[in-house]
């Protein structure tokens, strides 16, 4: 359900984030189609800015780093990057004209950076910029810190010196498989608000080019899934308004469509990932996926109603011959105009597809989602007054099912809305949602076939600090 902001979060986002600061704090209460803007609250400077102070030994070191570092009139521009933190919204990052953490010693402050990096044009300070250090905050919705700086590190020390071409941010390589419907992203160049994206298939001749996408500044969604076995790769680059090119293509970046794969999952953007408004699927943050304890093929499309999923059940399911299917759909029908007797007959028809093709159907519940933050943050139209019968309705019937998952009421507060502190939009849970569904998911898959799961290798299930 891609509040469907897929490549346009962050433009909406800025320009969501003006009337934010008008708006002031905003209290939160009980409380991704098309066009839903992502906004977003920044807060001071400076009470975020720790002050460490001076000593001796922090100058001795300071002049030993600044022997190491490059020639200063090499550098134009740097780009940082940093691991994603769960719940961060948007990051700030401050370069300092040394090691000295005092807002006195800030040489460059820049926010709304929607990625977890940036790229920072630094020619304007001449050789001075080869002395410089920089440190990073995570920010919440509201622009409020989340924890504390990091601690300052010279330019060089996780800093990319005059790139010339975007950076790839995607996980395929740690996801267990590559998702059938791919999500690309990239930390842009200073500026550069418009990339082209080109796909390839690694044939015994050569590369053969899948496709060409037209992308805005940060991400664009795959629309044609990845079903034919292969090695694939993406590479983007930075284009102007008429599409001529005005960067370097980027590095490529492989991902293996591969088959049979035992245990698939089919469903929405909940299935698909992304989360906190600003992170699009293709990290493994927000993929529960990533932290069930099996293997689990990603066959979710944001947007997507349970009338899409059952649509799409042959096209995407059947070249993968899963033996087990975890179907987890209905948010978008029940906040929408689809009611819970047509969801369940779309659910219940997947399930007999299931049984007609030899596939073990295991149902999630669907999630709940809380109407006030999607009307307030999201801008996402409010669902109809009775969307809790609907969604009661839908769940009612998964849990009379043979294999069964009950993922929602754990995440419910005591008016059974998603809680507030589980997600960010209102509509998609975030980093403790998405564990919690991950999790149970492969419990409930490790009990109930084990004859299964115990002959498959699981990557390693990220770590994120919190």
């Amino acid at each position: 359900m891609k509040i469907k902001v897929k490549n346009k979060w962050l433009l909406a986002g800025t320009l969501c984030l003006a009337a934010g600061l008008l708006a002031g704090a905003e209290p939160v209460s009980a409380a991704t189609t098309a066009t839903s803007a992502r906004t977003v609250r920044t807060a001071a400077n400076t009470s975020r800015v720790i002050a460490l102070g001076q000593n001796a030994k922090m100058a001795d070191t300071a002049a030993k780093t600044a022997a190491r570092q490059p020639a200063a009139t090499n550098i134009h521009n740097v780009r940082l990057t940093w691991k994603e933190q769960p719940s961060a919204v948007q990051y700030q990052v401050v370069i300092l004209r040394s090691e000295q953490d005092d807002p006195s010693n800030i040489a460059v402050t820049q926010e709304q950076i929607f990625t977890n990096g940036v790229d920072i044009n630094l020619s304007r300070f001449g050789s001075a910029a080869g002395n410089f250090y920089w440190k990073v905050c995570a920010l919440d919705y509201n622009g409020r810190a989340i924890g504390h700086f990091s601690k300052p590190r010279p330019l060089t020390d996780g800093g990319e010196i005059n790139p010339r071409a975007p950076k790839p941010t995607t996980q395929f390589a740690d996801m267990d498989y590559a998702p059938v419907y791919p999500v690309y992203s990239w930390v842009p160049l200073a500026g550069a608000k418009h990339h082209e994206v080109s796909v390839y298939r690694v044939v015994s001749w050569g590369n053969s080019l899948v496709h060409t996408l037209s992308a805005g500044e940060y991400d664009v969604y795959e629309e044609g899934g990845f079903t034919t076995p292969g090695k694939y790769f993406w590479q983007v680059r930075s284009v102007d308004a008429a599409g001529n090119p005005t960067s370097e293509w980027s590095e490529k970046v492989y991902f293996d469509v591969t088959g049979p794969t035992p245990i698939a999952a089919l469903g929405d953007s909940i299935t698909h990932g992304g989360g906190a408004m600003s992170v699009p699927p293709g990290y493994l943050l927000y993929d529960w996926e990533s932290y069930a304890s099996v293997p689990v093929k990603n066959i979710g499309y944001s947007g997507n109603t349970t009338a899409d999923m059952l649509e799409r059940f042959e096209r995407d399911i059947l070249p993968f011959s899963p033996r087990v299917l975890v179907i987890m759909g209905g948010v978008n029908d029940y906040r929408g105009t689809v009611n819970g007797w047509t969801t369940v007959q779309n659910l219940a028809a997947m399930r007999d597809k299931c049984d007609a093709y030899g596939i073990i159907p295991v149902f999630l519940t669907a999630t709940p989602i809380n109407p006030t933050l999607m009307v307030k943050r999201a801008h996402i139209d409010a669902p109809p007054a009775d969307w809790q019968v609907h969604m009661q309705y839908v769940n009612d019937w998964v849990m009379q099912q043979r294999y069964c998952v009950d993922v929602s009421t754990m995440l419910a507060d005591s008016n059974g809305w998603l809680r507030a502190n589980y997600t960010t939009d209102g509509l998609h849970p975030d980093y403790y949602g998405k564990k919690y569904i991950g999790e149970r998911v492969g419990e409930y898959l490790n009990a109930h076939f084990a004859w299964i799961t115990k002959k498959l290798t699981k990557k390693p299930i990220p770590q994120y600090e919190k």
